[in-house]
Order: structure tokens, then sequence, then C-alpha cells
């Protein structure tokens, strides 16, 4: 366990925040699907010399010197992300996940072309075409949308209608709240017939992908996938572009071809759009990615997974009402003003005051304002990684419900609260000790 003893001495203010979230962390439950508890060696590895070292470029191409060992870790990095998603290419470089999309759109889009991406109120992310974004001022974006909300078809008849009318340079598969898998075939024989590329944002599931517990878009045909690395991957928080095509020289202008993509991309990260990578958070990929290649971590993913189906049905067997009606991975989004007559933003707050914690989220064309939508969001990753199974579904299950139940009884609240972190004592948090000093 790290120490902190040189913080706590040089900045107690700090400090006093660290082990107050520290304190949050081990005490109490993170339901938030797009969060994750990293293992103490990647723990580690954010907080080593690396940090010190500019690297702009890429191994073998940089502008500084001394770049033997970051050249080192980084192409680490690389190899891994190529084996696990069976790729040509991997850019390891972006901050997150939203610079990394930016960075394909750059890279491929000229002011005015059409991308085609998921409606936000039925589960897209704000990069796939959100107007509060600076992307919707640069590029124009349609949207498609489940059918049937009630089994989260997507609607691909009228997505292949959209497309040919609107004729899209990039049909983009992805999402932050859809509780389906998609149907990338389908998606990429759309693209074929308007000439646009394939692109999937997998950051919420690029680890059950890795694991093989959910499908490779590549294994369809996709020509760029796109991921953060601090959800289901378990890593820091950074960003990972991938890629099919040849591998270039980056530092020399290639011709805008599928071909080039790797190339194109790299380009568009640096010098395109950022300086000087990270290179203690791209160390920690690195280590991330090397814990997702182990036999373990298959069993981790699907039973993710198992946990997040089971969690649904011990929700709706109480007489919740999901999106979709269930979940094929991680997630799942509870209609809250159908279940309990309380808007998202009420029920996360409830949650919040018994330890539980989870994100407000809206529902397939909410009437409701993003900011007090009419669902919630629930995400089995990060309670898996402290070992929770079947049966503690059922108990979270009964945690939740009580909390609505119990509204506005202060004193029911707290004998909650005080239960669930009982209850998180059993399953620690790695890298985080039980008791309560460090």
């Amino acid at each position: 366990m790290l120490t902190y003893s040189a913080l706590r001495q040089e900045d107690p203010d700090v400090f006093e925040a660290l082990d107050g979230e520290r304190r949050r962390q081990k005490d109490g439950v993170e339901l938030i699907a797009s969060e994750n508890y990293v293992s103490p060696a990647v723990l580690e590895a954010l907080g080593t010399p690396f940090t010190n070292k500019y690297s702009e470029g890429f191994p073998g191409k940089r502008y500084y010197g001394g770049q033997e060992f970051t050249d080192r870790v980084e192409s680490l990095a690389i190899e891994r992300a190529k084996a696990l998603f069976r790729c040509d290419h991997a850019n390891v470089q972006p901050l997150s996940g939203a610079p990394a999309n930016v960075a394909v759109y750059f890279a491929w889009l000229e002011p005015g072309d059409c991308v085609m991406g998921m409606d936000l109120t039925h589960g897209g992310h704000l990069t796939h075409g959100s107007p509060v974004t600076y992307m919707t001022k640069l590029f124009r974006f349609v949207r498609y949308k489940m059918k049937d909300v009630e089994t989260g078809a997507i609607d691909y008849d009228e997505m292949r209608a959209v497309a040919k009318q609107e004729r899209p340079k990039i049909i983009l598969a992805g999402f932050s709240a859809y509780p389906r898998e998609l149907d990338y075939a389908a998606m990429k024989s759309i693209a074929d017939e308007v000439g646009a590329i394939t692109m999937a944002d997998m950051a919420h599931i690029a680890g059950l992908i890795a694991a093989g517990v959910l499908r490779n878009p590549f294994d369809d045909g996709f020509h760029i996938m796109t991921t953060t690395t601090h959800k289901t991957l378990r890593g820091p928080r950074g960003g990972m572009i991938l890629s099919r095509g040849k591998v270039s020289n980056p530092l020399k202008a290639p011709e805008k071809t599928v071909e080039n993509l790797p190339t194109l991309i790299d380009r568009s990260v640096f010098p395109g759009f950022q300086g000087g990578p990270h290179m203690n958070n791209i160390a920690a990929i690195a280590v991330a990615l090397g814990e997702v290649m182990k036999p373990e971590y298959r069993v981790y993913a699907q039973q993710v997974v198992t946990n997040a189906k089971h969690m649904a049905r011990c929700l709706m067997e109480r007489g919740c009402k999901l999106v979709t009606n269930g979940t094929d991975n991680h997630l799942m989004v509870m209609d809250c003003v159908k279940s309990f007559e309380l808007s998202g933003k009420e029920v996360e707050h409830l949650f919040d005051r018994i330890g539980i914690t989870a994100s407000k989220s809206t529902i397939p064309d909410d009437t409701n304002p993003p900011y007090s939508p009419s669902g919630l969001r629930l995400g089995t990753p990060a309670i898996t990684t402290r070992g929770m199974k079947e049966p503690e579904m059922e108990t979270l299950t009964g945690f939740m419900l009580r909390a609505v139940d119990k509204r506005g009884d202060d004193a029911s609240l707290e004998r909650t609260h005080q239960e669930v972190k009982e209850f998180c004592r059993q399953f620690p948090v790695p890298g985080i000790a039980v008791s309560d000093e460090i």
C-alpha cells in the first residue's frame, strides 16, 4: 500500500482531500458504469519519474533526446494493445476518450463533413454529435436511434435510409448508456454502401471486447476503434485509437486513404491536436494492458456481465423499469419516473445518502432536462473488481430500493448507510487499506 508520507508532510491540505477520497471509495459502493479501480501496480506506475519526461513524437521519432526508456514503455503499450484488439496500429497518446474521438474526426474529415452517431438520449456520447460540443460547429452530425426501447433494437433500415440521404463520411458505433450489443456487420454494410469509414467508440466495453466476452468490431471489418483506458480496462485515465491499415512515417503527410489511416491518426494526435504525451500515464496503460492479457482477467470480464444481468433481473423482479428490459453488457439504465415517480437526479441523491454512487442518465427521447433527467445509469465493473458476485447483486438491490422506500426518513437512511459501510469492509478496494489509517 502507498503511504503518502511525503505528501502528508509537504501539503496537509491535499493529503486531507486524498484521505477523504480514499475513505469514500473504501466505505462506499461504486455503481457508476464508467468507473473502476486500478491495481496497485497501475497506481505505482502513475507516480514514477516518467512524469518528468517530455516525449513529443512517437517511439523512434521523438523531438527531444533521452528517450530510450520512454520509447520502450510506449512500445510495450502499443504492442499489447495491438495484440489484445487484433489491429494493425495503436496510438496510446490521447489524454482521454473525447480527445481520441476528436483526433479521429480531424484525421479524416473536412469542415462541413457528416458523421452519423447514436442519439444522446438513446445512449450515445457527447462527442457523437451533442450540440453543446465544439465539434458540431465544424462537422455535421446525424443520429440513429432504437426502434424499440423495450428490446433495444436499432432501426438499421432507417439508418441505411438516412445514410443514403446524408452521405456521412464516418458511421460511428458506440455509446455511454446503451445496454445491448450493436450489429457491427450491419453498420459496416451500410457504410460500404455510402462510402463511409466505420469507427467504434468502445470506451465503455473495451475490456470486455479484449477479453472476448463481447464482439470485436474489427472482426466485422471496422476501420477504427477508440477507447478510454480507465473503464473496463482498469487502467489510468487515458485513451487509445486503434486502427487497421499500413503504418508509415508519422512525420510525413500521407494521402488521405483508408490504407493510411494509422499515419493520418498519428499526425492528427501529434502535432495536430496534442503536445507531449503523459508518459507516466502511458507506462500505467502498458501495465494495465499486461494485466488484461492474463487469464484471470477473462474471468473478471465475464463476471462483470454476469453481475450486470443478475442485478438487472433483481431490479425488474422488484418492480423497477429498465430501458431495454435488461442488459447484454456491463450497464443498465433505470427509468426512475416509471419506477418511483422520481427523477434520476433525485434517486442519485438518495443513493448518495446511503453510500452508493450512481449517475443520472437520460432515457430515450427524454423530456426532462439533462441535469435532471428521467433515468439512472448503473454499472458493475468496479464492484466486480472488489470481488462481488451474484449474491451481492441481490444485497445491493435491497439497499437501493430501501433508500427509495425510506426517502424522507433520515434515521433509516443513516442506518442503511452504516450497513453499506459494513458490507463494503468485506470487499477491499485494490491499493486501499481496509483499516482507517494510511
